[in-house]
């Protein structure tokens, strides 16, 4: 019967029987079976089923509320119980930036799977900064001045920014001299950053230069503001671990060498020091060991 409970939650949260039985990996007609016997050995209907979308009975409310509490009891023994295991086991839900997923923990997690074979990584990419606690996340990775919050952070790396421009903006507007010269120039913005209009520059003379800069494109990932700035749309100031190769090459320029951006760190973020899972851990201890290296 734990099993037809648990496809019964995974319909009601993901909607439908269709994208339940994606999720699962099973037929839409073994899906429905499940939530029909389920109903069946109930003696109560759980689903008001329409071609167009489902809604839950009064009953079948009162049943998923009280269901879904005891499937989230039961995976918490299980987790405190694996994690007794000197072997951490397991599946990780783990949340992280695209960019920084794309090009630094993903080719890291080959290694790390295979020190722990019984561990399994569930990455999700996503520049948004997500409730984690109610998305249902393990552990997150943020590059950011973390705000206070009830979550526990640990910092893994120092990354690195740069302000940069295509050489053919810079031959057709011209190049800025000093920071506050921003104010003239077209500036890409990253829209999930606190304060993206707002960019500080501790100077040589240990001045703080605070600059508001304005421009015509917003993005939501660095990854495709990369690819604008090398169109030649404007300047933006971009993770080193970006576009390092592009200054390089010479594709892009790095601007105001005699100033420094503020750094950011690269933090794990989780919901608690005490209950820390093994399997979350060790992802932890593994990428603090080996992104300072790639920063």
């Amino acid at each position: 019967m734990l099993d037809d409970v648990s496809v019964f939650v995974k319909v009601v949260d993901s909607g439908s029987f269709t994208d339940a039985a994606e999720q699962l990996e099973l037929s839409r007609s073994v899906i429905s079976k499940y939530v029909s016997r389920l109903e069946q050995r109930l003696g109560v209907r759980l689903l008001h089923r329409t071609t167009r979308r489902l809604s839950l009975t009064e009953a079948g409310q009162l049943f998923y509320q009280h269901s879904k509490a005891g499937l989230a009891q039961l995976d918490q023994a299980m987790e405190l119980v694996s994690g007794l295991s000197e072997q951490p086991t397991g599946t990780i839900r783990l949340n992280v930036p695209m960019s920084f997923g794309v090009l630094h923990i993903a080719p890291l997690l080959a290694e790390f799977m295979e020190r722990y074979p019984q561990v399994q990584v569930d990455m999700h990419l996503d520049d948004r900064i997500v409730d984690m606690v109610d998305a249902g996340y393990d552990l997150s990775i943020r590059v950011a001045s973390l705000a206070d919050s009830s979550l526990v952070a640990r910092k893994l790396a120092v990354v690195k920014h740069a302000v940069v421009a295509a050489p053919g903006y810079l031959r057709r507007e011209g190049e800025p001299r000093l920071p506050e010269e921003l104010i003239n120039h077209n500036v890409l913005l990253y829209r999930y950053q606190e304060s993206a209009s707002e960019w500080a520059f501790d100077q040589a003379d240990g001045r703080r230069v605070s600059v508001s800069v304005s421009g015509t494109l917003r993005i939501n990932n660095s990854l495709a503001i990369r690819e604008a700035v090398l169109a030649g749309s404007g300047i933006a100031r971009m993770p080193l671990f970006v576009v390092q190769d592009d200054i390089q090459a010479g594709r892009l320029v790095a601007l105001f060498e005699d100033s420094e951006l503020l750094e950011l760190g690269a933090w794990a973020v989780y919901p608690d020091r005490e209950s820390l899972p093994a399997k979350v851990r060790v992802l932890v201890d593994y990428l603090a060991e080996k992104l300072p290296d790639r920063m």
